[in-house]
């Protein structure tokens, strides 16, 4: 088992979760994180550190279609970071909002932390 971040991250990325992570295994893009799937060491602390409830663990059913995209971007474009960043000035305004993924993602890498 791993942890996940799914599209509830998109546009909030809070990162409490990163503070709390013993090994270091979120990657920062654009406008959310991800978890490098075999980095994980599947401990559970950041999931209820996460204020958008956007982490969990893989063997949830809405948790497997986010399983490889956190992989696709932990391993290649997305850098790692080990501290908490600034999140969004309007992070509140998107926690809550439906169908982010298609409105909002990018596949660009955030500034790193």
């Amino acid at each position: 088992m791993t942890y996940v971040v799914t599209e509830a991250c998109i546009k909030c990325k809070y990162m409490d979760c990163v503070e709390v992570c013993p090994v270091d295994c979120f990657y920062e893009g654009e406008t959310m994180l991800v978890i490098n799937p075999d980095e994980c060491i599947d401990c559970g602390v950041c999931e209820p550190e996460c204020p958008a409830e956007a982490i969990l663990p893989d063997t949830e059913t809405e948790a497997e279609k986010w399983l490889e995209l956190n992989r696709e971007y932990s391993v290649g474009p997305w850098p790692n970071i080990t501290r908490k960043g600034e999140q969004p000035a309007d992070a509140d305004d998107y926690k809550d909002m439906p169908g982010k993924f298609e409105k909002f993602f990018s596949a660009k890498p955030g500034g790193g932390g």
